[in-house]
Formats: C-alpha cells, structure tokens, sequence
C-alpha cells in the first residue's frame, strides 16, 4: 500500500504505476494520467476510472480507493454502485444543462485532453444551453431545437451540425438514465431545419512556389516564427507543432504521440517524422523558449493557432498556416514523383483500405526524409519580397 509519493509522480514515465490496493496511475506522454481502481467482485475481474491526474490528487485518489474497496469487501460492486447513484442525482436535476454536463463527463476519456480545451461542449455551451439549459430534459421538442438552431444553420452551418450531433448525444445519455425523453426530437428537428446552404470552403494556402519568399520572411528568431517555420518543414497541423515536446524529439526522429494526431483516439498512431538539417536548426534555437518542456510556451501556455493566423493576416496574406499541407501536397505533386501512398503518408493521411494498411507495416520513413529534405532546399532558396 502506498508504495507512489506526490512528489515521485511528476517524474514517473508513461505507463502504469502502481499504489497498492488496486489503485493504479496510468500516466501519457504528455504528463497527463488517469487513476484507475482495480478490484474482483462477483468473480469478475474490474476496472474503474477515477478521474485524471490533473483533478485528482494522490491523497483525494486514495480515499475514493478506500471507499470502492469498502464496497467490495460488502459485495457490492463499485461500478453499479456509482452508476445507480449518478442515475438517481440526473434524476433529480435533469435539466437539458445538467444532463448535458454529466454526459460530457463521461465521455472526456475519450476525448483529446481530456476535454480540457472545451471543444466537444462548446458548440452547446454557446448556442444551445443559453435558451434550453433550464428546461427539463423530458420537455425538450423537435421545435426547441429547431427553433434555438435556426438562426446559425446556414450562417454557421459547421457549429450549428455539431451541435445539433452533440445535442443527440446528451438525449440519448438521458435515456442510459432512464429519462423520459423523445429519442426522435434531433432527427425531426433536422428535418425542420432542412437542408444546410453553407458550402465548405478549404482553408486558404499559399501557392508553393511563393513559400520560399515568405520563409525568408520569418528570420527573425520569435516564437512564432519559429513554429511556423517548423509547420511549414514537416507538413504537419498547427496542434503537434505547437504543443511540441522536448522528449518527443530524439536525434533527428520527432515521434508525434497519436492524442496529438487528428483522429478519434484509438484509431490513430504515434506518428514519426524525419527532422531536416534546417528542421533541427529551427528547433536547436526554439530551446530557448521551453518551458515545462514545450518547445514554443508563451506567458502562460503554448502559442495558439489564432496568433500564427493573425499573424499572416496582419501581413495581408489570405493564406493561413493549415494551408501550408496543401502547399506541399501540390508541389509534391507537381513537382516530384513521389507515390501517392508515400506523398499521403508526408501529411500523415489515412489512404488505401484497413486491411490493406494492416499488411503494410511500413511509415516510408526513408522515402519522406529524402522528400522533405528537397522541400526544404526549396523552402530556404528565397528572399523576402521588400514591403
């Protein structure tokens, strides 16, 4: 019993630690963890999360622990037990807000972080908890929710679908609990709605011969410049780059973890990336900006998307930095002769069928180290344009 200290679990490693007890820290790459409480009840062999490292303390751990131990040793199963305490607390306070919340409790485990940016609940938290949030779950129609969406559905199309997807989601937890609500309200309401007008635009790019002279641009060694510099090398989206560790990189091999990876978690891989020379160059000056080990922290946190953006936009560009993919997926088709399997594989895209990935066991490390190599010599060959 006891065998983790608070102290010691700062510098655990990844994997599984155990306390005692049953208690067990599953910790990730990003430092991050899950408490889990491991226990046999009814001679079946059980796993119970108790919340993530982050909002759950080795002492607050331990006692939760305690408690679920207590309930196994009267023959009672912690997890029906805690399951039938969470029905009967929805049933009480089953407004649309509160049923809400408790169904994005239990799906932050499968969400990137944790949840912890806000991005699943967002889209309710804005446009559909501020009129529907008070009204009981059971009383929700097709009209409400057409009603609180109609204003957003073409103006704000992606928003407003999921939203309305999310808000399905909440209904159908409200009937895991065993609330009396209209499973068809979100399919009748989009049937309400109609047919969205709004038509998916791609996110602006830059044309790749015009990259080299705004690489030139970007000597001066801030920040932000560096990590769009590092985004323009690799090919990758603004997430891994900006949240970029230090132990993610060794030698000239950065190993992206999968939660990091867009993706459903589970269905996606740790994605490793060759470094070029001027890769290495880039983050060899970046490392006087880690802290906690990330490569690019700012006052608090690490950059944000929306700072590289405004600044492309402050310039007069119209590309954005997520544009940068498209700019290497064309010149890599215009101007190599990669295969379409290796030039998918440079933007971390998911091309041919699931079997036939399952027998291809290969990442075309080589063969994308050489061709980032070549988009570099081209990255590097200009001159910024004079304003």
């Amino acid at each position: 019993m006891h065998k983790l200290t608070a102290i010691a679990i700062k510098n655990l490693p990844p994997g599984k630690h155990e306390d005692g007890g049953g208690l067990r820290l599953v910790k990730r790459q990003d430092g991050g963890g899950q408490w889990v409480f491991r226990y046999t009840c009814h001679g079946r062999r059980r796993e119970m999360g108790l919340g993530g490292l982050r909002a759950l303390s080795l002492k607050k751990a331990r006692e939760r622990a305690a408690h679920y131990r207590g309930l196994v040793a009267q023959d009672i199963d912690p997890i029906g037990a805690r399951r039938r305490l969470r029905a009967e607390a929805i049933r009480n306070r089953n407004m649309l807000r509160d049923v809400a919340l408790d169904a994005f409790e239990s799906r932050k485990s499968s969400l990137r972080g944790d949840g912890v940016a806000g991005r699943w609940f967002s889209p309710l938290e804005l446009h559909v908890l501020p009129k529907l949030g008070r009204v009981p779950v059971a009383e929700i129609t097709a009209r409400d929710i057409r009603d609180v969406l109609q204003p957003i559905w073409h103006t704000k199309a992606s928003t407003a679908a999921k939203a309305i997807t999310r808000l399905g989601i909440v209904l159908q937890h409200a009937a895991a609990l065993e609330l009396d609500v209209d499973l068809q309200a979100v399919p009748k309401a989009k049937a309400l709605l109609g047919a969205q007008k709004h038509k998916v635009t791609a996110v602006p790019s830059m044309p790749w011969q015009e990259v080299p002279a705004f690489y030139a641009t970007l000597q001066d060694p801030s920040p932000v410049n560096l990590a769009l510099r590092l985004l323009i090398l690799t090919g990758l989206r603004s997430l891994p780059v900006r949240f970029a560790r230090v132990d993610e990189i060794e030698g000239d091999i950065w190993t992206v973890p999968a939660d990091k990876m867009k993706g459903r978690r589970g269905k996606v891989e740790d994605f490793r990336v060759p470094l070029t020379a001027e890769a290495l160059r880039v983050i060899e000056m970046a490392r006087i900006y880690e802290r906690k080990g990330y490569l690019f922290h700012a006052r608090k946190t690490v950059i944000s998307d929306a700072t590289m953006s405004r600044m492309m936009e402050r310039r007069g560009l119209t590309a954005r930095p997520h544009g940068f993919r498209a700019s290497l997926r064309t010149w890599l088709a215009e101007e190599t002769e990669a295969p379409h399997e290796v030039a998918e594989a440079m933007l971390a895209h998911v091309s041919d069928s699931k079997v036939v990935r399952s027998y291809r066991r290969t990442d075309f490390l080589d063969q994308r180290r050489a061709l980032l190599e070549r988009w570099a010599a081209h990255c590097v060959s200009g001159t910024a344009t004079p304003a």
